[in-house]
């Protein structure tokens, strides 16, 4: 199993069940040197879907008390475990990286601090049970992102791959949230 992705770059590679097994020794490598529970810490994003194919980036949900109070002691803890903050700024989480060597060119972890049972802690999760729970859903959001890659002859890119996507998420955001 190969992961990473240079930045800014898309590619989907297909399912593999060693996506899993990395995910399992990472989340027990943040245990040890966070402190954080295992159930606050959640594999998420294709990589997580049964059968998908996915950026060979292993996404990562972790759920803490207050985001807002995440301090700099947190941060030097993952940072043991590989994982850098990035200088994204979103309003409901934290991202940090795991990078393939200290180039830092290609990433091949996320993790998204968020505050742990907030609504976006559950809609990433709903999300990924969701796709996993039903085949027909899961095969729409499949035929969705190798349509961005089929129909973007030149200059893939995150952003623009992430947008494509999103109004599907959202719809599946918005299953949970009518419930």
């Amino acid at each position: 199993m190969k992961l990473g992705l240079k930045r800014d770059e898309v590619k989907l590679v297909d399912y593999s069940l060693e996506w899993n097994e990395e995910f399992q020794q990472t989340r027990k490598a943040i245990e040890e040197h966070t402190g954080l529970a295992a159930e606050r810490i959640e594999h998420i994003g294709s990589t997580a879907i049964k059968d998908m194919p996915a950026k060979p980036i292993i996404d990562i949900l972790v759920g803490v008390d207050n985001l807002k109070k995440v301090d700099e002691s947190l941060l030097r803890d993952f940072l043991k475990v590989g994982f850098l903050r990035l200088k994204v700024e979103r309003p409901e989480e934290k991202v940090l990286a795991k990078f393939t060597d200290d180039t830092y060119q290609e990433k091949t972890h996320f993790v998204h601090l968020v505050d742990y049972q907030k609504d976006l802690w559950h809609n990433l999760l709903f999300f990924r049970d969701y796709l996993n729970a039903n085949e027909a859903v899961k095969h729409r959001y499949m035929k969705l992102k190798q349509e961005y890659i089929n129909n973007t002859a030149t200059g893939l890119n995150i952003n623009d791959y992430t947008k494509y996507k999103e109004d599907f998420v959202k719809n599946i955001f918005s299953i949970r949230n009518n419930n």
